[in-house]
């Protein structure tokens, strides 16, 4: 525990400041979550969703509760899902086919190791 005013001061400032920070990190996190849970599902996500997500990124970084980077980043990342889900429900054969390359992934299939005999050879 601190001794000095100032310090005692400034632990009571640092924890409203965490909280306050910790609630504005959690909704940003809920409004990603709820576009990625439709892109999931496979639905379009509603623009209103999507630019509430990323106008909540952009406050956050505006206040320096995240990064800059790490804002732009994550709306990135939101952004090339919903357009793909977007394109994927546009066209029913592209989506057939993305399904079809997602359980190959999903089954090792597309993997291009190859079995390395531990056996030495005779020379």
């Amino acid at each position: 525990m601190a001794n000095i005013k100032s310090a005692k001061k400034r632990m009571v400032v640092s924890a409203k400041k965490h909280e306050r920070n910790r609630v504005v990190r959690s909704a940003v996190k809920t409004k990603i979550v709820r576009v990625r849970r439709q892109v999931d599902h496979g639905e379009a996500p509603s623009p209103e969703q999507v630019l509430a997500a990323v106008s909540s990124l952009d406050r956050a970084a505006e206040r320096g509760i995240i990064h800059a980077n790490n804002a732009a980043r994550r709306k990135s990342r939101l952004m090339r899902q919903a357009n793909r889900a977007a394109a994927l429900l546009a066209d029913p054969e592209a989506a057939a086919q993305a399904a079809a390359e997602a359980r190959a992934r999903a089954k090792g299939a597309g993997s291009s190791r190859r079995k390395v005999s531990t056996k030495k050879t005779e020379a």
